[in-house]
């Protein structure tokens, strides 16, 4: 009836919802434990007439909800930008609720249903354009037992196992529903899955204490963080470029006269962050002498954050330029994962002519090839720098890339300016956080004027800067060799999952073909209540309830 499909459509927005509060800025976890199971058991209430339509519905219903609480922030971009994004990335959470469906006929649908999970998180981080995998289920899990995990099986792991308790949640809401009337035969499963998961949160808790790669190798680095600062706020924070370098100098300056008075430690060499400036210092002299001022004041290099032109015409790059006060430009780090739409446009030349807006985005960046790692001297020593630059924080490869290629000491640039005093800020230090359990490496952070510091490598904040505001602060990094368990497997253990929940939706086609169920009409099943001992039932055209979960042996 129709009351019936719009009273469903309320609750998979209102499950998206809630789901959507468990990331940053609000952080409400335990809401995922609500919210995920919510859509599973949604799901599996649908009848069977045109399933498929409905569950694909309810799952993009449900993305909605969450995505409007957690990436609303690109509204600053333009009302329409947040409207086309979340309208288009709901898409994969309808693919969430037809996977869903398609593996509810299978017994042991709570590991199918994780498996889902997943295949999606696999789907949307990489398509299109690379993907915006800024939403992955363990992000949201940074202040759980679960983020013990981390180090061992990575985020697309972590990712899994907070899917996998939930739908764990949503099996113990169906047993008890279809055994309200027999606790004694419910007793012993609940309890099964209940002692689980309190293991799994255990387990969690002491991982963090088991020594992994990662090792200090005995020295150590004192880094200066530099946030100089913006002026205006969001789009408005654009284009005056000169402007922030000169606030950049201006806060080396403050840094460096504290640590000579002995106010501040004596940094070995200076971070800048992302589009510290917007003008290459190669081509313009009054650029290359603010930059210049700067690391010959500090008397130490400088990783600046530069947008370089070429290498073609109309084309720009962003780098990490290693300054060094005396010799200049040592080492260069091109970013690899760009914003689509914000520093390149996919088919340029055929969308210019229709969006005029589009030329905004400026030259077409062009993306490096090689690993954030930059091999510098200091001092009398040669030290290896891994360098992430913002958006590239929710890529897997790029990150685990950095640490393959060698760095000893991790870095991160960012210009999040733009989205100053909306949600984007601290979902993403809450990636940087995961980044750093993950791979059991300290990591400095450097924005232009949105929350700056320095995350130990249990992923605890222990200095943090405010928004909008010139800030320093120097920070003791010790050199770390070694490697997490899962940046050698976590690049393949999400294929293996999402290989899984393919192989899960094959099976649960083929148990409803096997059943003469089909996907578009109802006939006669065979219903479980969930003890395995199974029943024939009828209900063609009707909604399958929550008592009588379909399986499938």
């Amino acid at each position: 009836m129709w009351w019936s499909r719009w009273a469903r459509g309320a609750v998979a927005v209102t499950a998206g919802i809630l789901t959507g509060l468990a990331w940053q800025p609000y952080g409400w976890w335990p809401l995922l434990l609500v919210g995920l199971p919510a859509l599973t058991l949604l799901i599996r209430s649908v009848g069977h007439h045109r399933p498929r339509r409905s569950a694909f519905g309810l799952g993009y219903l449900y993305g909605l909800g969450m995505l409007a609480v957690t990436i609303s922030w690109v509204h600053v971009l333009g009302s329409w930008v947040a409207v086309l994004l979340i309208a288009f990335e709901a898409l994969f959470f309808g693919l969430l609720g037809l996977t869903l469906h398609l593996t509810s006929m299978l017994r042991w649908w709570p590991l199918a249903a994780a498996l889902c999970w997943s295949l999606v998180e696999f789907c949307y981080s990489r398509v299109p354009f690379g993907g915006f995998g800024w939403t992955r289920l363990a992000y949201a899990a940074v202040d759980t037992p679960l983020a013990g995990f981390l180090p061992f099986i990575g985020v697309a792991g972590v990712s899994f196992l907070v899917a996998m308790v939930a739908q764990l949640v949503a099996y113990l809401v169906a047993l008890l529903i279809a055994r309200r009337t027999e606790f004694r035969r419910t007793v012993r499963p609940l309890a099964t899955v209940g002692i689980g998961i309190v293991l799994l949160a255990l387990l969690g808790a002491v991982l963090p204490l088991v020594p992994l790669g990662g090792s200090a190798t005995g020295g150590s680095l004192k880094v200066g963080i530099v946030q100089g600062n913006v002026p205006g706020r969001g789009i408005e924070a654009l284009g005056r470029m000169r402007s922030v370098t000169n606030n950049h100098l201006s806060e080396t300056v403050n840094l460096m006269v504290r640590a000579r008075l002995g106010l501040a430690p004596m940094p070995d060499f200076l971070l800048w962050p992302e589009n510290s400036t917007d003008i290459d210092p190669a081509l313009d002299p009054v650029t290359a002498r603010t930059v210049q001022a700067a690391a010959a004041i500090a008397g130490r290099p400088i990783l600046v954050g530069a947008v370089t032109q070429g290498p073609g015409p109309d084309q720009r790059q962003t780098a990490a330029l290693w300054w060094d006060p005396v010799a200049g430009v040592l080492a260069r780090y091109y970013k690899q994962d760009l914003v689509p739409f914000g520093e390149w446009i996919p088919f340029r030349d055929q969308l210019l002519p229709l969006v005029p807006i589009l030329k905004e985005v400026g030259a077409q960046s062009v993306p490096g090839t090689a690993p954030g790692v930059l091999t510098v001297p200091l001092d009398d020593r040669t030290v290896r720098i891994g360098d992430i630059i913002c958006f590239e924080l929710a890529y897997d490869s790029t990150v685990y890339g950095t640490l393959r290629g060698g760095a000893e000491v991790l870095m991160v640039q960012s210009n999040n300016a733009t989205y100053g005093g909306t949600g984007q800020i601290e979902q993403q230090f809450a990636i940087t956080r995961a980044r750093a359990m993950e791979t059991r490496r300290e990591i400095a952070v450097a924005t232009t004027n949105s929350v700056s510091g320095f995350i130990d490598r249990d992923g605890r904040i222990a200095e943090r800067t405010q928004e909008f505001t010139a800030a320093s602060l120097v920070v003791d990094m010790p050199l770390r060799t070694g490697l997490t368990p899962a940046v050698w497997i976590a690049g393949w253990l999400d294929r293996v999952l999402a290989l899984g929940a393919i192989i899960a939706c094959l099976l649960g086609l083929t148990a409803a073909a096997r059943r003469g169920l089909g996907l578009s009409a109802g006939t006669a099943v065979r219903q479980d209540d969930g003890s395995g001992r199974t029943g024939a039932g009828v209900a063609p055209d009707r909604p399958t309830t929550l008592s009588t979960p379909e399986v499938a042996k």
